[in-house]
């Protein structure tokens, strides 16, 4: 069966000297994560849980970064996973439409902190994490993506599968039935990420949750489904359409999908962020956005149906909106957190500028998705001149790489703001030096909020 197999894989990397590449995308991905975390904490719904499960802070080892406290190892996964899938950073693995550093990282982190580990033991643990939960994302799409989000669902597994790797490193069968049990608990639905609510965040969080719960739970001898994957009524059966099971083993502990992850370039869905690309390489040879008559975007069909928002009335839906980002790009030349603040967003110039944006289907491009993530954006000024730009992946894929300087200097802009430059700088550094450090050595409860999220 599929599950004895990936078990098998995840027990062995959970303890084996991992090659440096892959230690250092681990490494990549953790900075990363804590870089879409921070800015997350001082938004909804971080707050609300904070407040929602006030009477647990303070207990257990778990760090509860940028708030400066700590709680129980599922509280932790839950609030943190969250957070980190709320200001719209985190990262990305493109052919399973999935977001793997949101529940992985922080039901990881949690159960690392909780059993005083180390930091190559937590690395380890995200590789397993991710390598599982990304081929079995792979496999379910693109049909799955039509009702479910993938962080929700699939990110339960990568949570479950890293929070065994710690929970009982080295077991194979505590690996398997906490994978198992994640599965029949996985959640998250597409409707919750077509309105303004708080629910898509929540999704990360509880994969998150379920991960470290699914986890703890095998390691101490609870059992889960061996066939659940690929069974008759089994996760597959339930949520997509002939799922590429075959695929899932391919180059298994031999070729690291955690090497060919997409880091954020821009603050918002990820469906937006070619034709921002292609907008942002047309201004870049002088088109103005004072001169522009019209903006046609061409793109794959499920950015229009995400992100096709035409008139979006809060940050949320701005976030989720082609016109918006791509009207804000071409006035502003980025799409960072300054794009989502209430004066961006009622700005009448951004404004009258998405109002000039078309948007279309292109079928070979939405053919080519998920593993194609395209958009043709073609301008017309009002002089007549017409300007096209193709951007045939997005900056951050795996094509086009953020280097190690760009991901410290991201890291610093979006967490600096929270901790502080110097923490954010000695931050940067351990995290960087994390497979000779042990976890507690990062003191992520010891910084405090700016303000009192408790209250």
């Amino acid at each position: 069966m599929l599950l004895e197999s990936l078990s098998a894989y995840g027990a062995r990397d959970a303890i084996a000297p991992l090659a440096d590449e892959v230690l250092h995308h681990a490494k990549r991905a953790v900075l990363d994560w804590l870089s879409a975390l921070y800015p997350g904490t001082r938004l909804s719904p971080c707050r609300e849980l904070l407040a929602a499960h006030n009477e647990e802070l303070g207990h257990g080892r778990c760090s509860l970064p940028g708030n400066g406290t700590t709680a129980f190892p599922a509280t932790a996964a839950w609030i943190n996973g969250s957070a980190s899938h709320t200001a719209e950073f985190d990262d990305i693995f493109r052919d399973a439409v999935y977001h793997p550093g949101c529940p992985v990282i922080a039901a990881a982190l949690a159960l690392a902190e909780h059993r005083r580990g180390t930091g190559r033991a937590l690395l380890n643990a995200i590789v397993v994490g991710y390598e599982i939960s990304t081929r079995i994302g792979a496999a379910l799409q693109p049909s799955h993506y039509r009702y479910f989000h993938t962080t929700g669902t699939v990110g339960s597994l990568g949570a479950a599968a890293a929070a065994a790797a710690l929970a009982a490193p080295g077991d194979a069968d505590a690996m398997g039935h906490a994978i198992a049990t994640s599965a029949t608990m996985a959640a998250g639905l597409q409707q919750a990420f077509r309105s303004d609510a708080m629910s898509k965040a929540l999704h990360a969080g509880h994969a998150a949750a379920v991960g470290v719960r699914a986890g703890q739970a095998a390691a101490h001898g609870v059992t889960g489904v061996p066939d659940i994957l690929e069974g008759k009524v089994g996760f597959g059966a339930a949520l997509a359409q002939d799922p590429a099971w075959d695929a899932v083993l391919e180059g298994l502990g031999d070729r690291y999908n955690i090497t060919r992850v997409t880091q954020k370039n821009h603050g918002c869905c990820g469906h937006t962020f070619a034709a921002i690309d292609a907008a942002l390489a047309l201004r870049e040879t002088g088109v103005r956005a004072q001169d522009i008559a019209s903006i046609h975007v061409a793109t794959y069909r499920a950015a229009l149906d995400v992100a096709g928002n035409p008139e979006p009335a809060s940050a949320f839906e701005a976030k989720f909106s082609l016109p918006y980002t791509v009207a804000y790009a071409m006035r502003h030349g980025s799409v960072r957190l300054a794009a989502f603040l209430p004066e961006a967003l009622q700005d009448a110039d951004t404004r009258a500028l998405m109002r000039r944006v078309r948007l279309a289907e292109d079928t070979a491009l939405t053919a080519g998705f998920p593993s194609m993530r395209a958009a043709r954006v073609t301008i017309v000024t009002h002089d007549g001149a017409r300007h096209e730009h193709f951007a045939p992946y997005r900056k951050g894929d795996p094509e086009a790489p953020l280097s190690d300087k760009e991901l410290n200097d991201k890291f610093d802009e979006l967490a600096a703001p929270v901790l502080g430059s110097e923490r954010a700088r000695q931050l940067r550094r351990s995290v960087w030096a994390l497979e000779s450090l042990d976890v507690r050595d990062l003191d992520l409860a010891a910084d405090q909020p700016t303000h009192d999220a408790r209250s």
